[in-house]
């Protein structure tokens, strides 16, 4: 017999998951569409395995691959690198489990999930930080993408090819193949989110087995693991390492805190919160960890084998010349590439951008304005001084998104005891709409914990583009645990702001109980 619960237009199911009774009573709500809709809990279907591979398939790319050898070249040893990426991907682990949460039990995507703490209009500026990030990764990783399709066919067709004429700073078949490559994440996207969870599903275990492939083939090739992993550090343990050490770990927290905030538009498919928390946990860290292990072994025997360090996993198989293995390569880093790019920077714009114009944006529309936005970045520019825009932009936008997340754990874990008005979420005149759709609790903290957390940023002198002693100087050494900052300042503030200041919400009447044959 299953028992479900009713209250306020809400069936509370058996398994504590959520959804709206009759989601018709909603629809003329300029807050509703039906993608930002709750999932009805029929249409939740994502298991362990899913949730593992999503993880897999995101963290099987190219930036991971080049995580260590930014580490190394910072003088850290591989060991000492491989610790602060595992180390970096368990904490992060923390603030994605935890807004895992709301989305599994209500089937909600983010910016909904952000209208509980930031208001009904408020959410849009959560979304929107998180929205433009993911433009910016989005058109990046796209272009990646066409490099790896422009180099890899160069070794196959030549310097027809490879020497084309130039159309502005690069050879039209580089233009070409960043349109191809984009083209083919349109489709992917396009064709909904059960795509993408195949395609995750088995792009995965295959890409994972190519990386392996292409360890072995080197090692044999090499006779053996090369140089890198007997290297002592240059920072030894003391006092040369920690200051390099916690920057460094900001860093690979920052590498995933844009997915701490939009999780939930992927724990809204899950069968249940057991699956969502095994499978994230098992396929995060464990990934991470071993996908860099796997880069640092391959660029190891890359030393013995072509008598230099190659991290690069672009230009490392951009030496083979098997026509048959280039292929294989090709395709390898093809599906690496669509399947973070796809999963981590298009999904979560497109619900962002939903829930801007929820009456005339959808979910599709929403893909398409976040690829035409990554093109518009100009991501070619970009990635020409990765030093002074992707990792300083890294560590800033980590600090700036840490201090939301610290403001929806406060809010969902702290302040509401995991209790949302579901129905609420949706009406402009419900529990959430504040004073004018704005809660300035959730602002206060957001931005107090922002401006803590970045206001010092500092570049060295030449490197970067904030003055050396910070935008803020006496901020300067908080600059360095940006994210941590963040998060605590945003979830202590709110927590307290909510606590002094209670917001009083309308709830709806008492729950009935129904017991089901």
């Amino acid at each position: 017999m299953a028992v479900i619960t009713r209250r306020a237009g809400e069936v509370v199911h058996e398994d504590g998951r959520h959804e709206l009774e009759d989601p018709a009573v909603l629809e003329a709500s300029p807050l509703f569409n039906a993608d930002l809709a709750p999932i009805p809990v029929t249409q939740r279907r994502w298991g362990t395995y899913n949730y593992m591979a999503l993880w897999v398939g995101i963290s099987h790319c190219v930036p991971t691959w080049l995580l260590a050898s930014g580490l190394v070249a910072l003088g850290m040893s591989a060991w000492q690198a491989l610790i602060t990426i595992g180390l970096g991907n368990l904490i992060v682990l923390v603030p994605i489990l935890l807004n895992s949460h709301a989305g599994t039990k209500y089937g909600i995507p983010f910016p909904v999930f952000a209208r509980a703490p930031f208001g009904t209009t408020g959410a849009n500026l959560a979304a929107l930080l998180r929205a433009l990030v993911a433009c910016g990764w989005f058109g990046i990783q796209t272009w990646i993408g066409g490099q790896a399709i422009f180099v890899l066919v160069g070794s196959l067709a030549g310097g027809g090819w490879s020497d084309a004429a130039k159309l502005g700073s690069y050879q039209w078949t580089m233009w070409l193949s960043f349109a191809i490559f984009w083209a083919i994440e349109m489709v992917v996207i396009l064709r909904g989110i059960d795509t993408l969870r195949r395609f995750e599903s088995w792009a995965a275990p295959f890409v994972l087995v190519m990386a392996l492939a292409l360890l072995v083939w080197l090692w044999v090739k090499a006779g053996g693991a090369g140089p890198i992993l007997s290297q002592p550090s240059k920072l030894g343990w003391g006092h040369r390492f920690w200051p390099v050490f916690f920057p460094s770990l900001m860093g690979m927290i920052a590498f995933w805190a844009t997915l701490s905030l939009n999780i939930p538009d992927f724990s809204r498919f899950g069968r249940g919160q057991r699956q969502q928390i095994v499978g994230q946990a098992a396929g995060l860290p464990t990934t991470m960890t071993l996908f860099s292990l796997i880069a640092v072994l391959a660029t190891s025997a890359s030393v013995v084998v072509y008598g230099k360090a190659i991290w690069d996993p672009v230009q490392l198989t951009g030496h083979f010349s098997n026509p048959a293995v280039v292929l294989v390569a090709l395709f390898s880093l093809a599906v690496a590439t669509i399947a973070t790019n796809v999963a981590a920077n298009v999904v979560s714009p497109s619900y962002d951008f939903c829930n801007l114009l929820p009456k005339w944006m959808t979910f599709r529309r929403g893909a398409v304005v976040t690829g035409v936005i990554g093109i518009l970045i100009q991501p070619w520019r970009l990635v020409t001084d990765p030093s002074l825009y992707i990792y300083t932009w890294l560590d800033f936008y980590g600090g700036m998104l840490g201090a939301i997340a610290g403001v929806l754990v406060a809010d969902y874990w702290l302040y509401r005891r995991t209790r949302l008005d579901l129905a609420g979420l949706y009406r402009p005149d419900g529990p959430y709409a504040y004073r004018r759709g704005w809660n300035w609790r959730a602002l206060t903290a957001a931005v107090v914990g922002m401006v803590l957390a970045v206001g010092g940023a500092w570049s060295a002198p030449g490197a970067g583009p904030f003055p050396h002693g910070g935008l803020i100087p006496f901020l300067q050494p908080l600059y360095n645990y940006s994210w941590i900052v963040g998060f605590g300042v945003g979830l202590v503030l709110h927590a307290g702001l909510s606590a002094l200041f209670p917001h009083r919400e309308r709830l709806g009447p008492p729950a009935e109980v129904i017991a089901l044959p």
